[in-house]
């Protein structure tokens, strides 16, 4: 079912006012105005609880404004109702900003039940090794991750490049410089403007 096939269902005699609210909020989230977003979606929320595109699209614009406890709340609604779990990577760094290492686990089994894709998955990994490493687990991070992160896939896309940082940063911090400036070269190698790549290199030395 398309999202305007979604809104128009649960909308009822107003489903085309709210299709072109979430329309708007959808522009204005790509353009980078995730509190316009929310300004938008708030009324439509109101209006479509169950509508799961929604709930997303609220919950992902709160996330990006840093609002985790109101956006884990829309994430987990679009999750109940839409049974996906794409949006789990999301929950978990929202689970994590909140303090709640047990709730990023539990999210992050949900995630590996499924392994919906490569890319999802790494995202879920990646966060989950953060928060291992936030609770002073630093080298259970850096292997979770390192096992993943050995050799160099045929064609590499955007999430082997924040799997090599993510595991970058944790060798850093561990101490392991060396490994760290190999990791961040192999990025820079692949995409020399990834992140502040360049800067993290210089300062390795």
């Amino acid at each position: 079912m398309s999202v305007r096939e979604e809104i128009l269902r649960h909308g009822g005699a107003r489903g085309d006012r709210w299709y072109d609210a979430v329309a708007r909020a959808s522009e204005a989230f790509a353009d980078d105005r995730e509190r316009d977003a929310i300004r938008i979606l708030r009324p439509v929320r109101q209006a479509l609880p169950r509508a799961p595109s929604v709930r997303e699209l609220l919950g992902v614009s709160l996330y990006r404004a840093g609002q985790y406890k109101a956006a884990a709340e829309e994430l987990e609604a679009y999750a109940q109702l839409s049974g996906e779990v794409d949006q789990h990577p999301v929950l978990m760094d929202c689970a994590r900003a909140m303090g709640q290492p047990a709730r990023v686990q539990e999210l992050w089994s949900e995630l590996a039940e499924v392994s919906p894709s490569s890319e999802l998955v790494t995202e879920g990994r990646i966060v989950l090794a953060g928060t291992l490493a936030d609770n002073d687990r630093l080298a259970e991070a850096v292997a979770m991750l390192g096992r993943r992160a050995s050799g160099t896939p045929k064609r590499v896309t955007l999430h082997h490049l924040r799997l090599w940082y993510a595991l970058a940063d944790l060798e850093e911090r561990s101490g392991n410089l060396p490994r760290a400036r190999v990791l961040f070269d192999r990025i820079r190698r692949h995409e020399p403007g990834f992140a502040d790549v360049a800067e993290r290199l210089a300062a390795l030395g």
